[in-house]
């Protein structure tokens, strides 16, 4: 009988990224979306990190559902900006989502900046809360530097933008597997793995 594990998110490609690594990683876990409870108002990230946020999400669905819960938190880190956008990188524009309006606001707001100096990474917080008030977070980082303009037609957010280190194109340019292969994401949820197997078996 395999343990139930929910992922606070309703998007189905992070629900199979996470579990390909699961399963990858030999756990007998059935993870499912947050979507398999839909009366379940999603929770607000009302966080000053990302960390914060992740566990904000997963307490709250553990509660509510009884079972372990993992949520994630991540965003876009740039250097010169001292870590923004950082937990605002969905809103940086002002409305939440519209990822063109945040890569242009972005763009323009670095448009001075030179190639030496436009550092930035993804950064992820994974967090896995239990219903008894256990909780672990693990982390994510992708290095990388900000391009002039957007490049690529994949992936979603500032990806068309982030060019990561040893690489020549931009994360939007990369494949899917390219990209969960070296994401912050996917690093943070393969270091979630081992916590997963220590805490609910």
């Amino acid at each position: 009988m395999s343990t139930r594990l929910i992922l606070a998110t309703r998007n189905q490609h992070k629900v199979a990224e996470l579990r390909a690594i699961l399963t990858d990683a030999g756990l007998d876990v059935e993870l499912v979306g947050a979507d398999a409870y839909p009366e379940i108002p999603d929770v607000p990230e009302t966080g000053v990190t990302f960390a914060e946020n992740a566990l904000l999400k997963a307490h709250a669905l553990a509660r509510a559902t009884g079972l372990p819960a993992v949520a994630d938190d991540s965003g876009l880190c740039v250097d010169v900006l001292n870590g923004a956008p950082g937990i605002f990188s969905a809103r940086w524009s002002g409305k939440h989502g519209d990822d063109r309006a945040n890569l242009d606001l972005l763009l323009a707001q670095l448009s001075d900046i030179a190639e030496p100096h436009r550092g930035a990474h993804f950064f992820c917080a994974a967090a896995l809360a239990l219903p008894d008030g256990t909780e672990r977070v693990v982390e994510g980082r992708l290095l990388g530097t900000l391009r002039h303009a957007p490049s690529g037609t994949n992936g979603f957010g500032y990806d068309p933008i982030l060019q990561p280190l040893g690489e020549t194109r931009t994360c939007a340019e990369l494949t899917a597997d390219e990209k969960n292969a070296i994401s912050h994401r996917g690093q943070a949820f393969r270091a979630l793995a081992p916590v997963v197997k220590e805490l609910i078996g």
